[in-house]
């Protein structure tokens, strides 16, 4: 849920290109989780308080937990979180995770959460890069796009399979043959 959180904010900041890179390495120990975008970026005094839930762009409601939440998952891990953003450039968030604490929470279903922001986002393109001990699977909705031509990504059959595709890279990491 926190990465969904994150490629949601980047879609808010009018992302065109949402980066997603989680690297499993068991060899140290460390579970690192990037996402990277297009979108409007932050300014520096902005920066600065993004991770405290009482600092928030949204007009609906007064706490934004994302980014503070996320922080705090991987604190608990003995992990950190940082953040480097430019203003009109886009944004970078990096989160680590020690790979076997206790309290570090399960990395979720990345198919599902890769084609819940393309189905609601038909304009956003995702860069989905998953490593596990140096092994990888690599999903680029630009090159789906190229080969698709006219077809919309968002439609439920693309959806489908893309979800497909995406489990199937996954189990082909976690279970080479």
């Amino acid at each position: 849920m926190h990465i969904l959180d994150i490629m949601n904010n980047s879609v808010k900041a009018g992302a065109g290109l949402i980066g997603v890179t989680i690297s499993e390495d068991t060899l140290s120990n460390r579970l690192t989780v990037e996402i990277t975008d297009d979108g409007c970026g932050m300014d520096e005094s902005f920066l600065k308080t993004v991770t405290d839930p009482f600092r928030t762009t949204r007009t609906t409601r007064k706490v934004g937990m994302g980014l503070s939440l996320f922080k705090a998952a991987a604190e608990a891990t003995g992990g950190n979180l940082t953040i480097e953003s430019q203003k009109g450039k886009g944004t970078k968030v990096v989160t680590v995770f020690v790979y076997d604490h206790i309290d570090r929470q399960p990395l979720g279903d990345m198919a599902q959460t890769v084609t819940t922001v393309l189905s609601g986002n038909p304009n956003v393109d995702i860069l989905y890069h998953h490593l596990i001990n140096g092994r990888e699977f690599t999903l680029d909705t630009r090159e789906v796009r190229q080969i698709l031509e006219d077809v919309e990504l968002s439609g439920p059959d693309i959806i489908l399979w893309l979800t497909e595709y995406i489990k199937e890279g996954l189990a082909e990491l976690r279970n080479p043959s």
